[in-house]
């Protein structure tokens, strides 16, 4: 099912000052209506935590030399694989300290990201695709 995200590049002309005026305002009041802490950060903390741990030993394992923690997409592209596997271990710890669950979590979102700017709804994102 698609639905609207109002992130549908729009091109206007000079003048068109009242057009870019609501067009900040609709952008102002999606972010106002968009939680980000209360409706996500505050409701798992912890997890999130547990993510950016996952994050780090991650980032050690496939980016040994090194110190910046980013995703490195090249070593990264069968998500829905990898959180099979981690999702048949659920409920333990696998061999570099990381809970599986954790790992089932990080490709989850993953995924959802990729799914996100693949199909040109992720504006946050430098990786974005626009159709």
């Amino acid at each position: 099912m698609k639905h609207n995200t109002n992130h549908t590049p729009i091109a206007f002309g000079e003048g068109d000052i009242e057009l870019e005026q609501e067009l900040a305002t609709d952008k102002h009041q999606t972010r106002k209506q968009t939680p980000v802490f209360s409706g996500v950060i505050k409701y798992f903390p912890d997890s999130l935590w547990a993510l950016a741990q996952c994050a780090v030993v991650g980032n050690k394992q496939h980016n040994p030399d090194s110190n910046t923690v980013f995703w490195n997409r090249s070593k990264s592209g069968d998500e829905l694989d990898a959180l099979m596997r981690h999702i048949m271990e659920a409920g333990t710890v696998d061999d570099d300290g990381i809970r599986h669950s954790t790992k089932v979590a990080f490709r989850a979102l993953a995924n959802l990201q990729k799914e996100l700017e693949n199909a040109g709804e992720a504006p946050l994102s430098p990786y974005n695709k626009k159709p």
